[in-house]
């Protein structure tokens, strides 16, 4: 009998109770903790990683691969890291800078078994190259994939889109600019065709001269405000990446004295507590409820159970730049 069987046949907890205890996390109970702590110094147990791996066939790792930190992942990471420490699982972060090589490497610590499973925030390389790593463990992604490429728990962008548009429309904002993340994602595409589908349906104006591409930050949100400003027409209103993007709008709308949102309406994207603290109009996201799904996703093949996860959908949050 191993020491770990020992472990759980002594402190009648189960196998997941005493991984929680040796990777520290902080679901479990007082009185669980200090039992198997007890024991395991008792029994001058020290965790062997690569014990672990010959024993269960797993390392207990799960990579996370992603091109850059923002506040929105780390809303994502977070969660994350948080359920996967619940299950026995310490998570390694892969932060590739956008290169391809450097991804690659995540995905070559799969196929020699250094982790068990990876999550894709963010990848640069084609989804047809990464998913030829599916054979060697599970691989879920939170970018989104087109169908038949690596499994994504993404939601459509384009569904909380709309409400934003219903939401503009109905209070008389009809010239509306959009400001997008990378142009080729899957996620802009939706947020174009929802605006462009919607404003057909009710026979207004589709400003294509109004779409600005690769607005992620406060100070790209500025730039494009001074251009919009400088233009022979106004919008009346702007709909944001994301909430951080809306922070930049709102600031130089105040500099320039503007009147939010009499001369100009905006809205935002994820619901963050900035855009809460700041009364920003906004779409709320439910970011951490999708990394449970990632994980879930994950936990169906290591662990072998499926976990049933809860609906999600976003939700306007109307405020006062609305």
């Amino acid at each position: 009998m191993s020491k770990f069987d020992e472990i759980m046949k002594l402190s009648g907890y189960s196998r997941a109770t005493v991984s929680r205890v040796i990777n520290h996390s902080r679901h479990v109970s007082p009185e669980a903790r200090e039992k198997i702590t007890a024991i395991m110094k008792q029994l001058n147990y020290v965790p062997n990683r690569n014990a672990v791996s010959l024993s269960t066939g797993q390392t207990n790792q799960i990579g996370i691969v992603m091109a850059s930190t923002s506040e929105v992942v780390l809303s994502f990471l977070n969660q994350f890291v948080d359920i996967a420490m619940d299950y026995g699982f310490q998570t390694i972060i892969y932060t590739t800078r956008g290169d391809k090589e450097n991804e690659l490497r995540a995905f070559e610590d799969l196929r020699s078994k250094r982790v068990d499973g990876l999550v894709i925030v963010t990848c640069v390389n084609k989804p047809r190259v990464l998913k030829a790593y599916c054979e060697y463990g599970p691989i879920v992604s939170w970018q989104r994939m087109d169908s038949g490429e690596i499994p994504s728990i993404a939601m459509d962008q384009g569904e909380g889109y709309r409400l934003a548009l219903e939401h503009l429309v109905a209070r008389g904002y009809t010239r509306i600019a959009n400001l997008f993340g990378r142009i080729e994602s899957l996620n802009t595409q939706s947020r174009r065709e929802a605006y462009e589908q919607f404003m057909q349906s009710r026979g207004l104006p589709v400003r294509t001269d109004w779409y600005h591409y690769s607005v992620f930050t406060p100070t790209d949100g500025t730039k494009v405000l001074q251009q919009l400003t400088a233009g022979p027409e106004m919008p009346q209103a702007v709909l944001c990446a994301n909430d951080y993007v809306a922070i930049g709008i709102q600031s130089a709308a105040n500099k320039l004295g503007l009147q939010i949102p009499r001369q100009l309406a905006i809205v935002g994207f994820d619901d963050t507590e900035l855009a809460d603290t700041l009364g920003i109009t906004t779409i709320y996201n439910p970011i951490a409820e999708q990394a449970t799904h990632a994980f879930y996703r994950l936990w169906a093949v290591l662990g072998k159970q499926q976990m049933e996860p809860a609906q999600l959908q976003y939700k306007l949050i109307a405020r006062q730049t609305t």
